[in-house]
């Protein structure tokens, strides 16, 4: 889950919220930390803005490698298109 907010600056920014509550182990946590970061690295040409805090729900570590990519390609495709709808109106 990503909740987004503009922040005046002229690129976006990354909060991380991975709990131990939900990511139990702490090498599955940084391993989900680093891939939305380098995920965000990709694609922050393309991106609003905005400050982004993307929050772990339980089981995320469970998901594979292509799974975690594809959600995230999906949810930063999402906020871009939501920045151009209140850009425009």
């Amino acid at each position: 889950m990503a909740l987004a907010c503009p922040n005046g600056l002229d690129h976006p920014r990354l909060g991380l919220v991975i709990s131990k509550k939900n990511v139990r182990k702490a090498v599955d946590r940084n391993r989900l930390k680093r891939f939305a970061r380098e995920s965000i690295r990709l694609q922050q040409c393309s991106l609003p803005a905005v400050d982004i805090v993307l929050l772990a729900r339980r089981g995320a570590n469970e998901l594979d490698k292509a799974t975690l990519h594809r959600q995230l390609f999906g949810m930063w495709r999402r906020l871009e298109r939501d920045a151009r709808k209140t850009m425009t109106s």
